[in-house]
C-alpha cells in the first residue's frame, strides 16, 4: 500500500493512494508487454473528490535515482486512474524498474509523491536458453497422442492396447536436483520454471511459493506458463541445491483408477532458469540441462482423477540440499519441449486457501471409520500419523454417504484414494501434492483416531484435515440481508464457486475437472461481484482462443483436453462465452482489451455457426440445460433446442457488432448490424406465435429470452411478459428454467420491475429452489435442485441468483456508458417482509458500499462511492414525504440517464460517505 501524504501547505485533505498496479498487478516480476498500463486508487474524507491531473515517474532499478529515471509523464490533465499506458522508451527485457505517482485533486492542490511500486520485465526468448528434461523422452515413453480418449471409448481393445503400452516410468513422480555455488555477493536471483503438469520447487531445502498445482492448466500444445520467483534471500554465499518435485496433472493422465478421459502431452518435465546478478555487475544463469539429476520420489502414483500414494519408506532426507550424496541417481534425459509457446504466468496460482478438522466420527461398519470434516471442498485431506515402518493408512474420499454409512464416489467418480506408507520414524505428517477432490467425508480402517480406544498394532492418527483449494483472487464482495434463506445461499453458492475456481471454471471437483464455458458468462455477474478476476479472465479467454478449430468453432470445455462430439463439443450457449465474457470484463473493469485481443476469434466463431445455421436458424446443441420439470435432467425438454441456438446467435452477432463499432471496422459493422436484423426477424418468424403471443413452447426460457435480449416487437413486449408471468405463476411461482435458463429468466423479472416475483420464487424451502438444498443439510450448491436425483453435490451451475443480490437487493448496478463503475446507478429494491440487506463490492476505483433499512415509517440508506466515481441513487419508493441527506433536506435533485433525460426521486452522487433518510 503506497501513501500519498497531502500538501499541508496548501491546505489538501489527506488523501491516501492504495494497490497501485501494473498491468492488475502489485509489484508483479515478469511482464511481457512493452507498454504496461498503470492504475491506482485513491481515498479521500471528502465528499465529491476527485483528480484532476497525475503524474508518473519510471525509474530503472528499484531506486528513484534521478540519473536512472527512464519517463516523466509530466503533468498529465486526466482524471482517470486506472490502466493508463507506459509512453517512454523501450522497456527491457529481463530488467526490473520501479514507479511512483503524483496527483492533483479538483482545487489543483498537488499530494506528495508516492512510494515506490515496482515491475520486472519478462527474459526475452527464454525457451531458447534451458533445455526440457525429465526422467524418460516422449519416444520411448511410448504415450499415445490424440484427445479421443474418453471413458466410454477406452473399451475398445485398440485403444487398450495403445495405452498398454506406455511405459510405467512415464507418469512416475520424479525428483531433479542441481548444485551450484554463489562466488560473491547477490544483487538479485530470479527463477522462471514451468514443471509439467506440476512442480513443487525448494532451495536448500525449503519451499518456494505457497502455491499448489503449479503453473495453470493450458492447452499445452498451444500455451505454457512458467512461475517467477526472486530468490536472492534464499541463496547462501557458497553451495547451495536446487530440488524440483514433478507430478503429471491434466499433462499426463494415463490412467491406473478412476478417470474420465485419458490424454497426454508428454511424461512429466521440467523447465528451469535462475539468473544471478552480483552486486559487482556479473551475471551468470543456472538452466535445466544434461547435468541435472534425477530419481524416482517416494510418490508412487499420482493422477488428477484417481489419487495419490506416497511412501515415506522412499524418502531421501536432504536430497534438496547442497552436500547430498547423489551418486546413485540417473543423469536427467533432454525431452522434446511442448508445443506451446512459453510464456510467463499472470493469473493467481490455486492454493490452501482454508483447513477443516474433524467434526465427527462415525463407525457404520467394525474398524471402519467415517469422518464428517463439516465443509464439502475442493482439495485433499493432510495426516499426522504415527506406526510402524510399511503399515499403510488409505484415505477414501467423497461428498456424499451412501445407504450403508461408507463413502460414496459412484456418482462422481471412483475409486479415488490417498494412500500413505509409513516409515516408522516418530509422528509422520504428509499431504498429497498432485491430485484433488470434491469431498466432505473420509473414510479410513483399521486405525487408532484422537479420542477413540485404542487398539494395538495399528498406527494412530493424530491429526487429520481437510485443505479446501481454490484460485487465490481476492475476495471482494460481501451480501447479507434479513433473509436467511438469501444470506445462507450466498454461501453456498460461493463455496461451490471456490471448489470450481482452480486453474479453470470446472464444472466440478471430481467426475470431470473440465472447464465448461457456459457457467462464466451465465454466472459471470456474480463472479464479478464476489471476486477480482482481471488476471483469471483473461487466462481463461486465452484458453478458449487456444481450443478455438480451425473452422471457428469454440468448443464447450476449454482447454479441450478431450473431444466428446456431438452437442457435448458444439453447443452455441457454451462457445458464445467467447463473445460475451470479454464484455462482462469491460462493464466490470473499463478495458476493452479482452474485445480488442480476441475480436478475431469472435468474428471467426459467428461465421462458423453461420455456416452451420439454415435461414439463419440454429438447430443443435444442449439448449437449455438441466431445465426443470418432470423429466430426466439433460437436453432441454420444455424449450425448444433451436431457439436457445439461435437466440444466442442473435447475442453474439449483437455483441460483435457492438465490438466492431468500438474498434472502428466499419465494414464489419455494416456487416454484422445487416445480419443482426436478419436473425431477429428469422427468430421472430420461426418461433413467435401472433395469435398467443408466446415464443417456442410458451415456457419461462422460450419466453424470457428474447425479452432479454430484446427481440420482441414493442407492440408485443408487454403481452410477452404477462406470458412469462402467467406460466411462473402455473408453476406455483416456481421455476422450470434450467443452466442456460436461469439468468435470462431472474435478470427479465428483475429489469422489468418484477422483482417481487423473484422473492416469491426463491424465499421458500421447496424445490426447485436454493431453499431445499439448505433444509437438505448441503454445504455447497448441487447439480440439480433435487440433489437426491443429481450426481454432483458441488457444481455453481445454477447459481445465477447472486447477480441479483447484487444488483437488485443492493441495487449496485454497471453504467456501460461509463463502464468499470466509473459512474453506477443504485436501484436497491424493498421487497416481501426483508427488513435489510447490506452488500460491498471492491470496484477497481475503491470500496462501493450500498445497504439499506427499513423501519416503519421510514427507510435509511448508507452508500460509500470511491473517489474518481459518481453513482445515481433511484429511490425505490416514488412518493416520500421527506428525504435527508446526511441530516439535510435533499430539495430537488433529479438526476438524468444517459440519455439526458431525468429520472424521477433520483439523486446524482459524488464520492464519498451518505446516510440517506427517506421518510414515509
Amino acid at each position: 500500500m503506497g501513501g500519498i501524504a497531502c500538501d499541508s501547505e496548501r491546505g489538501l485533505a489527506t488523501w491516501t493512494s492504495y494497490e497501485l498496479r501494473v498491468e492488475r498487478q502489485i509489484d508483479p516480476l515478469a511482464l511481457e508487454t512493452r507498454r504496461p498500463r498503470f492504475s491506482w486508487k485513491l481515498h479521500s474524507p471528502e465528499q465529491g473528490a476527485y483528480q484532476s491531473a497525475y503524474q508518473l515517474e519510471v525509474y530503472q532499478g528499484k531506486t528513484a535515482e534521478a540519473e536512472k529515471m527512464i519517463w516523466d509523464s509530466g503533468k498529465i490533465p486526466e482524471g482517470q486512474s486506472q490502466l493508463l499506458p507506459y509512453l517512454g522508451p523501450p522497456l527491457s527485457p529481463g530488467n526490473d524498474y520501479c514507479w511512483r505517482l503524483k496527483v492533483w485533486n479538483d482545487k489543483e492542490q498537488a499530494s506528495q509523491w508516492s512510494e515506490l511500486s515496482f515491475f520486472g520485465m519478462a527474459p526475452a526468448e527464454l525457451s531458447l536458453q534451458s533445455q526440457w528434461i525429465g526422467a524418460i523422452t516422449r519416444a520411448d515413453s511410448h504415450l499415445p497422442e490424440g484427445r479421443d480418449y474418453h471413458a466410454p471409448l477406452m473399451g475398445k481393445q485398440e485403444n487398450k492396447d495403445k495405452w498398454g503400452k506406455v511405459d510405467s516410468l512415464a507418469s512416475r513422480s520424479i525428483l531433479l536436483r542441481k548444485e551450484f555455488a554463489v562466488t560473491d555477493k547477490l544483487k538479485k536471483a530470479k527463477i522462471h520454471i514451468s514443471g509439467l503438469g506440476h512442480y513443487e520447487l525448494s532451495i536448500n531445502g525449503h519451499k518456494v511459493g505457497n502455491s499448489v498445482f503449479a503453473p495453470l492448466w493450458t492447452d499445452y500444445d498451444k500455451t505454457v506458463y512458467y512461475n517467477t520467483f526472486e530468490v536472492s534471500e534464499q541463496l547462501n554465499k557458497g553451495d547451495n541445491a536446487i530440488g524440483v518435485l514433478l507430478g503429471n496433472g491434466m499433462y499426463n493422465i494415463t490412467g491406473g483408477r478412476y478417470f474420465k478421459f485419458l490424454v497426454s502431452f508428454g511424461p512429466p518435465t521440467l523447465f528451469f532458469r535462475m539468473d544471478l546478478e552480483y552486486q559487482d555487475g556479473r551475471k551468470e544463469s543456472i538452466s535445466s540441462d544434461a547435468s541435472w539429476k534425477w530419481d524416482k520420489s517416494p510418490i508412487r502414483y499420482n493422477s488428477i482423477f484417481g489419487g495419490e500414494d506416497y511412501d515415506a519408506r522412499l524418502e531421501q532426507a536432504g536430497w534438496d540440499e547442497a552436500g547430498f550424496d547423489a551418486s546413485d541417481w540417473k543423469a536427467a534425459q533432454v525431452q522434446q519441449a511442448p508445443k506451446g509457446r512459453l510464456g510467463p504466468q499472470q493469473a493467481s496460482s490455486v492454493r490452501v486457501q482454508e483447513e477443516y478438522g474433524i467434526q465427527t466420527i462415525t463407525e457404520p461398519q467394525e474398524n471402519v471409520y467415517i469422518m464428517d470434516m463439516g465443509q464439502n471442498l475442493a482439495g485433499f485431506p493432510s495426516l499426522k500419523v504415527k506406526g510402524s515402518r510399511g503399515q499403510k493408512i488409505r484415505l477414501i474420499v467423497g461428498e456424499h454417504l451412501k445407504e450403508d454409512g461408507l463413502v460414496g464416489q459412484g456418482r462422481t467418480g471412483g475409486p479415488h484414494y490417498y494412500e500413505y506408507t509409513l516409515k516408522g520414524e516418530g509422528e509422520e505428517s504428509w499431504t498429497p501434492r498432485f491430485s484433488y477432490y470434491g469431498y466432505q467425508y473420509i473414510q479410513i480402517e483399521n486405525v487408532n483416531l484422537p479420542g477413540q480406544p485404542e487398539k494395538p498394532g495399528r498406527p494412530g492418527v493424530l491429526e487429520l484435515k481437510s485443505n479446501f483449494i481454490y484460485n487465490d483472487v481476492a475476495e471482494i464482495g460481501t451480501f447479507e440481508s434479513s433473509n436467511e434463506i438469501f444470506n445462507k445461499s450466498h454461501v453456498l453458492i460461493n463455496n461451490a464457486i471456490k471448489s470450481n475456481m482452480q486453474s479453470v471454471f470446472t464444472d466440478c471437483p471430481h467426475r470431470e475437472k473440465l472447464g465448461w464455458l457456459e457457467e462464466t458468462h451465465l454466472n459471470g455477474p456474480g463472479l464479478f461481484f464476489n471476486y477480482d478476476l482481471g488476471l483469471l479472465v483473461p487466462k481463461v479467454m486465452q484458453d478458449m482462443a487456444d481450443a478455438q478449430w480451425e473452422n471457428g468453432l469454440v468448443p464447450n470445455i476449454a482447454p479441450e483436453y478431450v473431444i466428446f462430439g456431438g452437442d457435448f463439443t458444439d453447443s452455441p450457449e457454451w462457445g458464445m462465452a467467447a463473445i460475451i465474457l470479454p464484455w462482462m470484463y469491460y462493464d466490470y473493469y473499463g478495458d476493452s482489451s479482452l474485445i480488442e485481443r480476441h475480436y478475431p476469434m469472435m468474428k471467426r466463431y459467428i461465421e462458423y455457426l453461420g455456416t452451420k445455421a439454415t435461414n439463419h436458424i440454429l438447430s443443435h446443441g444442449l439448449g437449455d440445460w438441466y431445465d426443470y420439470g418432470p423429466h430426466a435432467a439433460g437436453y432441454s425438454k420444455n424449450s425448444p433446442i433451436s431457439l436457445s441456438a439461435t437466440s444466442h446467435y442473435y447475442f453474439g452477432i449483437k455483441l460483435l457488432k457492438d465490438a466492431a463499432s468500438m474498434l472502428q471496422e466499419e465494414a464489419d459493422y455494416d456487416r454484422y448490424r445487416q445480419l443482426q436484423t436478419e436473425v431477429k426477424e428469422a427468430f421472430n418468424g420461426e418461433f413467435f406465435d401472433t395469435r398467443s403471443n408466446q415464443y417456442g413452447t410458451g415456457s419461462q426460457f422460450s419466453n424470457a429470452i428474447p425479452l432479454f435480449l430484446d427481440m420482441v416487437d414493442s407492440s408485443r413486449r408487454e403481452k410477452v411478459l404477462n406470458n412469462l408471468v402467467a406460466n411462473i405463476h402455473e408453476n406455483g411461482n416456481r421455476l422450470t428454467t434450467g443452466d442456460v435458463g436461469n439468468r435470462y429468466l431472474y435478470q427479465t423479472l428483475a429489469r422489468n420491475g418484477l422483482n417481487e416475483l423473484m422473492f416469491k420464487m426463491h424465499n421458500h424451502y421447496d424445490t426447485p429452489g436454493y431453499g431445499f438444498q439448505i433444509q437438505f443439510g448441503l454445504t455447497t450448491l448441487t447439480e440439480q435442485w433435487d440433489p437426491r436425483k443429481g450426481n454432483s453435490w458441488n457444481h455453481f451451475m445454477m447459481g445465477q441468483i447472486e447477480e441479483w443480490f447484487f444488483t437488485d437487493l443492493a441495487g449496485i448496478q454497471v453504467d456501460r456508458m461509463n463502464p468499470g463503475f466509473k459512474h453506477f446507478f443504485l436501484r436497491p429494491q424493498l421487497l416481501g417482509d426483508m427488513d435489510y440487506v447490506k452488500a460491498s463490492y471492491e470496484s477497481i476505483y475503491g470500496t462501493i458500499h450500498s445497504a439499506w433499512q427499513r423501519e416503519k415509517d421510514k427507510l435509511t440508506f448508507h452508500f460509500t462511492i470511491p473517489v474518481n466515481s459518481t453513482a445515481t441513487f433511484v429511490m425505490p419508493v416514488s412518493h416520500p414525504a421527506e428525504v435527508l441527506i446526511n441530516g439535510r433536506e435533499a430539495g430537488d435533485r433529479d438526476a438524468k440517464d444517459n440519455n439526458a433525460k431525468p429520472l424521477p426521486h433520483s439523486y446524482a452522487l459524488g464520492s464519498g460517505e451518505y446516510s440517506i433518510e427517506v421518510r414515509l
